[in-house]
């Protein structure tokens, strides 16, 4: 496996694409407020000629998380179009032939918004929507094993809005809907996701991209950037695109020490069987 090359910054590989599907949480903001250089990154690669479609496995529709970035003060033209997998999820939760359990936070309600859904307590409904634990702050995956038995016993299938495992706020790692999943489908449960890294999320997001273009795009020209293996690096390699590789992100811990240890950088990769075509510590232009 042939390790990444690290580049100084986008403009120095941007000639090579005509899209980047760019992750959001952990490259352009850290959860509280927006990164300068990455934002001017995105826009500089857009007056190249790119078409920047962000892609968030945010468990909520696409408006909020606009308002969330209008809210940290995101320049206006840092990216053409944004999907998140809220977006991709809904038509999931569409299919349910009954009442959804809702496991996450109330903030997350604005998934619902616009379908025709009810709600019921695990033993009356007809599946489980997860975007997250209900208090990330405080609860573990561990705090749901026990009622996911009972669960799995009412043959519930699982809808993971979110399937990242962790996310970054500031310098603190919090838990999230995937690893909730992955409790659930070690119990033997059914799960469904469709978020990174799966294919219907790339599907969507470069429809979302000819749409701009008004042209085909060839995924030999699409680079993902990102800082999540099992999500954004895995999506990448699976959806058939290019990756740059964000290192100071959620893995940082592994190969970090001040700064990046290109050697431990690449055994961490190899370890995971991963092979991004680029690295960067963060985005800049």
């Amino acid at each position: 496996m042939s390790s990444p090359s690290r580049v100084a910054g986008l403009h120095s590989i941007v000639e090579n694409y005509d899209c980047i599907l760019c992750d959001v949480w952990g490259v352009l903001h850290n959860g509280k407020a927006i990164w300068p250089d990455a934002a001017e990154a995105l826009s500089k690669a857009r007056d190249a000629g790119v078409t920047v479609v962000m892609i968030t496995n945010a468990p909520r529709p696409q408006g909020p998380v606009l308002q969330q970035l209008q809210r940290m003060n995101c320049p206006e033209g840092v990216f053409d179009d944004l999907v998140t997998s809220g977006d991709v999820t809904r038509a999931l939760i569409s299919e349910l032939d009954g009442p959804v359990y809702h496991i996450g936070p109330e903030r997350d309600y604005a998934l619902y918004e616009g379908l025709n859904v009810s709600f019921a307590e695990p033993a009356e409904a007809a599946g489980i929507v997860c975007t997250g634990l209900f208090d990330d702050y405080n609860e573990h995956p561990d705090d749901y094993v026990e009622r996911f038995r009972e669960y799995v016993s009412l043959n519930l299938p699982f809808i993971c809005a979110n399937p990242d495992i962790v996310v970054e706020v500031v310098d603190k790692l919090l838990w999230c809907a995937g690893a909730l999943a992955r409790e659930y489908d070690t119990l033997g449960g059914e799960t469904k996701i469709v978020g990174k890294p799966y294919a219907p999320m790339y599907d969507e997001a470069l429809s979302r991209a000819e749409a701009v273009r008004g042209t085909a795009i060839d995924r030999k020209r699409v680079l993902g950037i990102g800082d999540g293996l099992p999500t954004d690096l895995l999506g990448a390699a699976n959806n058939g695109i290019d990756c740059l590789f964000v290192t100071n992100g959620i893995h940082a811990a592994d190969y970090t020490k001040g700064e990046v240890d290109e050697l431990a950088l690449a055994q961490f990769l190899t370890e995971n069987n991963s092979a991004p075509q680029y690295w960067t510590k963060t985005l800049v232009w």
